[in-house]
């Protein structure tokens, strides 16, 4: 599970993503770096699987909901979701299926996927 940091606004100078760039960054190699063949990674990743900062992810990792998905997959914001930010990732598995879950009162609907070993 992974849960990088936002991605911001400021007044002036545009978006801020630091944080999160680096996150992503460090878990392309934790991914590179892991022994197991399979691989389920679950996250809020703050960002969709187009943003660059994630190449280092999207290189070794399949989206569930890019294979295997009914829909666009929105998770956010959960009132008016317009964008996936919330990601389930595999390697080694195959993505069968990938859906929303209904509200809970976080800002993020929840997502799920059916992924078969």
């Amino acid at each position: 599970m992974a849960h990088l940091g936002s991605a911001r606004v400021n007044l002036g100078s545009g978006f801020w993503t630091d944080s999160r760039d680096r996150g992503a960054r460090a878990l392309g190699e934790a991914i590179a770096a892991e022994q197991n063949k399979r691989v389920v990674l679950l996250g809020d990743l703050n960002g969709t699987m187009d943003d660059r900062a994630f190449v280092d992810i999207t290189s070794q990792l399949l989206s569930a909901q890019d294979a295997a998905a009914d829909g666009l997959g929105f998770s956010w914001p959960a009132k008016f979701p317009v964008v996936r930010i919330d990601q389930i990732l595999v390697g080694g598995v195959q993505p069968e299926s990938s859906w929303v879950l209904p509200a809970t009162g976080s800002d993020h609907l929840p997502v799920a996927a059916g992924i078969g070993w």
